[in-house]
C-alpha cells in the first residue's frame, strides 16, 4: 500500500534585496562594450562634477563614495589632474579644484555664439532696469545658465554661467519644456521626480501639464515662488532657425518688490524684444 503523500513544506521565499542606490560611475555601465568609448576620460568628469559649493573639499574616500568610483580611480583621477592644474590639495588631503578649470568654461562661452550675443543684450538690459537677467538652455531635467548679468541678488544660491536649476520649477525650464516635442515631453513626464521645494511647488505631472499648455497658450511662463519663498521669474522663449525653441531668456526678482502685473506689463516686453534680438542672431 503506498504511502500517503504529505504535502512538501512551503519553501520560504527569500526577501528581494533592494537595488544598490544609482551613483554618477554606474551610469556608465550602459557604455560597457562600447570600444570608442574613453572610460578613463568620463571617469575623470565624473570626478570634476562631484565638487560642488557645498563640498568644494573632498578626500579620495569622499569622492569615492560620492562618485561610486573606487579609491584607486579616484587617485589616478586626482593625481591626472593635478598633474595638469586643473585640482590640487593643500594638505596632501583633501582636494579641491583650481582657477585653471575655468579655461573649459571659457571656452564654451566664447566658442558658444548664443551665449556670447546673449551677453551684451542682457548687460543692456540690466543697466536700463537694475534687475537680474539669464538665458538658459535644456541639458537632460535641468536648465544650465550660458548668460546672466545680476542687478540684485534674488536667491540665497549664487547662479552664474554654469549653475543648473530643475527645469520643472523655473519660469526658464517650465519654457523650455513647453516647447518640446511631444514625445520627448512624455519621456520627461515619465522620468521626472516632482520634488517641493516651496509649498508652492507643483508636484503633480497633470498640474505641470497645464502649467505648459498655460505657457504655451501665453508665450511666456511666470513661476511664483515655487524654486525659492519670495522668488518670482518670468521668462520667454528663444527660436531657432529651424523654429524649434533654442534657449529662453529670463528676469527673476523679488516677489514683494515685482507684482504679477508689473512683470506682465512692464518687463515682459523686454523680454520679448531680447529673444527676438538672439534669435535673429541665431538666423
Amino acid at each position: 500500500m503506498p504511502l500517503p503523500l504529505t504535502p512538501a513544506a512551503p519553501t520560504a521565499e527569500k526577501p528581494e534585496l533592494p537595488a544598490p542606490p544609482a551613483t554618477p560611475a554606474s551610469s556608465l555601465d550602459v557604455y560597457t562594450g562600447d570600444p570608442n568609448f574613453m572610460t578613463s576620460l568620463a571617469r575623470g568628469l565624473i570626478v570634476i562634477q562631484a565638487f560642488s559649493q557645498a563640498t568644494p573639499q573632498m578626500t579620495i574616500s569622499q569622492l569615492s563614495v560620492k562618485t561610486g568610483l573606487s579609491r584607486a580611480a579616484v587617485r589616478r583621477c586626482l593625481y591626472t589632474l593635478t598633474k595638469l592644474g586643473f585640482a590640487g590639495a593643500e594638505d596632501g588631503s583633501r582636494y579641491s579644484l583650481r582657477p585653471r578649470l575655468l579655461t573649459l568654461s571659457q571656452t564654451y562661452t566664447t566658442s558658444n555664439s548664443l551665449s556670447s550675443a546673449a551677453q551684451p543684450i542682457l548687460e543692456r538690459m540690466s543697466a536700463t532696469l537694475r534687475e537680474s537677467f539669464s538665458v538658459a538652455t535644456l541639458d537632460g531635467d535641468d536648465i544650465v545658465y550660458i548668460a546672466r548679468t545680476a542687478g540684485t541678488r534674488v536667491m540665497a544660491v549664487d547662479l552664474h554661467i554654469g549653475s543648473r536649476l530643475p527645469a520643472y520649477c523655473t519660469s526658464m525650464g517650465r519654457v523650455l519644456l513647453a516647447y518640446l516635442p511631444p514625445d520627448e515631453l512624455e519621456t520627461y513626464l515619465a522620468r521626472a521626480v516632482l520634488t517641493p521645494h516651496t509649498t508652492r511647488t507643483i508636484t503633480s505631472v497633470e498640474k505641470l501639464r497645464l502649467a505648459l499648455r498655460n505657457v504655451r497658450r501665453n508665450g511666456y511662463a511666470l513661476v511664483d515662488q515655487e524654486l525659492e519663498v519670495g522668488l518670482r521669474s518670468l521668462a520667454v522663449p528663444v527660436y531657432g532657425p529651424s523654429g524649434r525653441v533654442a534657449a529662453t531668456v529670463n528676469l527673476s526678482g523679488n516677489a514683494p518688490r515685482m507684482p504679477v502685473y508689473d512683470m506682465q506689463t512692464r518687463f515682459l516686453p523686454y523680454l520679448r524684444n531680447a529673444a527676438l534680438e538672439l534669435g535673429a542672431f541665431l538666423r
